[in-house]
């Protein structure tokens, strides 16, 4: 039996347009997709250099389960902390330029659970305003005071520090942002840090395999490695497998051992999704075509819905926000693209602000030609349609 507020709040999201429902997806994760028996266009992964189902992070997952078995076993303090797990580090603080690196389960574990560790109460985090429900969720947790500031206003954020006078100071930015897909602007930020005595961590979710030298991000593309206390990423967009990491000083690293609860407290990653993060960073770093060929598609796909006239945010990006506002048309609109053979997922609040509910068009690495001339082309006559 069902307790009557439950479906209340089911009523209430449905009338809002705020309801939402799960689509079961068959086989592999691509360009294309199998989505209840259909086909269809692929246009709102987060998989951005097609490496999900890459032959060689399956195969190094097979061969780790024939050498490891499947789980493993324990939290890393007690009995699971695999030769895997320390061997991933070492590739991602190489790939960071860090001097260690740390994995979690998840960015949100991570994210949560990291800023415990660096704020307390009687200290301040400045947070971007469009910053991941996870650094929302990690600053609530801390008690530590928490300032918002306007989504990259640097002088409101200068306004900000310069009121801070007690405790430790932390800014916390998404370098490229999640639901809008542009880029802080680090480089401001991390001047300011240095005038007001204040640490920055970043999120680097993604721009990890897309961005920089070798994939290794918006932080290592600026030169600002050294001035940013904490990097974390994720390993499951971009890389293709699941997990995220936190990449700073040994010293860093030490106190999330022994300090962070979403780490202590968990069974710690299987032994076939740390080797094939392994594999997809080796492959990021042998195979730079892979980047190029998704910035191509990004030039591609932004030029093609600017000719639609839609509306765009700033995004130079593999995230291409288009801004529809409502949340009823919004959802209309994604029904309307699915129908006719095109995946991409509206997004209404609480993940993004009232009154900006946009389609999440991502473009992949492994788009054709041929699969962007189809979605412009669906595009076009959802687009008619909805103006009739």
């Amino acid at each position: 039996m069902h307790a009557d507020f439950i479906l209340k709040e089911l009523r209430a999201l449905r009338e809002a347009g705020l309801y939402r429902s799960l689509k079961r997806v068959q086989g592999e994760q691509g360009p294309t997709l199998m989505i209840e028996g259909r086909e269809l266009l692929n246009f709102c992964s987060n998989n951005y250099l097609g490496l999900a189902g890459h032959p060689a992070l399956c195969a190094a997952a097979k061969e780790a389960i024939d050498r490891y078995g499947c789980g493993s076993g324990a939290s890393r303090l007690i009995s699971g902390n695999l030769e895997l797990h320390e061997q991933l580090e070492e590739k991602i603080a190489a790939l960071k330029g860090t001097e260690a690196a740390l994995v979690f389960n998840s960015g949100y574990q991570a994210n949560t659970g990291l800023l415990s560790c660096l704020a307390g109460e009687g200290d301040t985090i400045f947070s971007d305003a469009l910053n991941h429900a996870s650094i929302i969720d990690g600053c609530r947790l801390t008690r530590a005071r928490v300032v918002v500031y306007p989504h990259g206003d640097i002088a409101r954020l200068e306004d900000e520090l310069k009121k801070t006078t007690t405790g430790k100071k932390l800014i916390v930015t998404e370098t490229i942002f999640s639901m809008d897909g542009d880029e802080a602007p680090l480089a401001e930020i991390v001047e300011l840090a240095e005038r007001f005595g204040a640490l920055v961590m970043v999120d680097e979710a993604h721009a990890t395999g897309v961005a920089g030298p070798n994939g290794a991000g918006v932080v290592a593309k600026l030169g600002l490695g050294e001035r940013i206390l904490v990097q974390m990423g994720t390993l499951g967009k971009a890389l293709g497998s699941f997990g995220a990491y936190v990449a700073g000083s040994k010293a860093l690293r030490e106190l999330i051992i022994n300090r962070c609860r979403t780490f202590i407290f968990t069974t710690s990653l299987p032994p076939s999704v740390l080797a094939a993060s392994i594999a997809a960073i080796e492959l990021v770093r042998k195979e730079p075509e892979r980047r190029l060929a998704l910035w191509h598609n990004v030039r591609a796909l932004r030029d093609g819905l600017k000719r639609m006239g839609l509306r765009l945010s700033e995004s130079q990006s593999q995230i291409q926000p288009v801004i529809i506002g409502d949340a009823r048309r919004c959802m209309a609109l994604s029904a309307r693209l699915f129908e006719k053979g095109l995946f991409c997922q509206g997004i209404r609040p609480p993940t993004v602000p009232a009154g900006t509910s946009r389609l999440r068009v991502t473009v992949m690495a492994t788009h054709s030609h041929e699969h962007l001339r189809q979605a412009f082309k669906i595009f076009a006559e959802a687009l008619n349609e909805s103006r009739d």
